[in-house]
């Protein structure tokens, strides 16, 4: 039988992370038992494509974007609460949990960009942008999980929960300011807030890349010495 490896250490280091745990603790033995990790993770990909079609359908009416606001507290429901009640019930499926919860929120992230990008309040370019710059802080994470054996979940503090609860907000001032808002070179507001956050995850990536790869590299150097003296 193939060994299991020991799951990568989770690192929350975001602001709400202290409040939320108590949350998930206080709601995980409230929870009936027909409600399932797989039927959790199943709710926040269902939520995904809500928050995705209601942006996409912004363009014919701005009440389209209450759809998107309620999905992401559905999915945060899902999201959050798929892994931590499967540690609760102590059914956890390193290997399968791992692929199918990551493996969601890669689909969930490019639905519901995509959706920001047929939207008329972000242009599709800068949507997919921003898009690459969110799939570059994902696969930074996932490669720390094999090389290092840790799961950073935040980023500068923000983790997956406060980027919900920016969006919700983005998403209010969008209905709020409408779509015809203009800046410079034509572009809206929401389009140079978008760009913005593109660039600084760009940046947040480079620079927790050089900085893992010089731990990395004092590791490597550690272990050779290690060797060369047996």
């Amino acid at each position: 039988m193939t060994k299991v490896s020991p799951p990568p250490k989770r690192i929350q280091q975001n602001l709400l992370a202290a409040s939320e745990k108590r949350l998930l603790a206080w709601i995980c033995p409230r929870l009936p038992a027909w409600v399932t990790p797989d039927g959790l993770t199943g709710l926040a990909i269902l939520a995904t494509l809500c928050i995705g079609f209601g942006y996409a359908m912004s363009t014919f009416a701005v009440g389209w974007l209450a759809l998107s606001i309620g999905g992401y507290v559905v999915h945060w429901f899902g999201d959050s609460l798929d892994g931590s009640i499967a540690r609760f019930r102590r059914i956890e499926r390193p290997r399968y949990g791992y692929l199918v919860d990551h493996s969601a929120d890669v689909f969930g992230a490019l639905v519901m960009f995509v959706g920001i990008g047929f939207s008329p309040y972000v242009e599709a370019e800068v949507a997919l942008l921003t898009t690459a710059a969110y799939f570059m802080l994902m696969a930074h994470t996932f490669i720390m999980a094999k090389v290092a054996g840790e799961f950073p979940m935040s980023h500068l503090g923000a983790g997956p929960t406060e980027l919900r609860l920016i969006l919700i907000a983005l998403t209010i001032a969008m209905w709020i300011v409408g779509p015809d808002a203009r800046w410079f070179a034509g572009l809206g507001p929401f389009d140079y807030i978008f760009g913005a956050a593109a660039i600084v995850m760009v940046a947040v990536f480079m620079i927790q890349t050089i900085a893992a790869a010089r731990r990395m590299a004092a590791l490597d150097a550690a272990a050779r010495r290690d060797q060369e003296m047996r």
